[in-house]
């Protein structure tokens, strides 16, 4: 499969909201419980631009495959940024979110953070995972963590140190 990474752009906003609104119909994967709108994601992947970043993988039909945000989150200390990744429903195990890692750490590093955090639920094992197999290390774990739907779930923190 050939693969464009490039930076995510407001024409995307509506294929991305198709990927994760099926991501989250499913269930399980993310701490995300209710369908989101173009304009929620647009808020959520702009917002603080000048600390974010995000990028999307395309197929060579056009059609999206997966995305990658860091950002900020208050919990974290400003040196680190918090990472997501989606990947559409059935296309895990190809590479996508490997290739979106690759472009996501440079832009950590450009934008000056130390260290990314993936925030995980402990339910997730294709998203631990994920992170494990980047390289990302366990640091801490937030119990009894309520979702909007009434769901508790533990998230698992992970760290991936940009620098040595």
């Amino acid at each position: 499969m050939s693969l464009k990474i490039r930076h995510g752009t407001t024409a995307d906003l509506r294929q991305i909201s198709e990927l994760l609104n099926e991501i989250i119909s499913i269930g399980g994967t993310t701490a995300l419980v209710a369908p989101m709108t173009r304009d929620d994601f647009e808020g959520w992947l702009f917002a603080n631009r000048d600390r974010s970043a995000w990028h999307v993988a395309i197929d060579e039909a056009g059609e999206l495959l997966g995305f990658q945000w860091i950002g900020v989150w208050p919990e974290l200390p400003a040196e680190a940024c918090d990472i997501g990744t989606f990947v559409k429903s059935g296309q895990t195990g190809l590479g996508i979110g490997s290739k979106l890692f690759d472009a996501t750490v440079q832009a950590a590093l450009n934008l000056g953070y130390d260290w990314i955090n993936a925030n995980i639920r402990a339910d997730n094992s294709g998203g631990l995972i994920y992170y494990q197999s980047r390289g990302f290390r366990d640091w801490d774990r937030i119990k009894n963590v309520s979702l909007a739907d009434g769901t508790v779930v533990d998230k698992i923190l992970k760290r991936y140190d940009l620098k040595d």
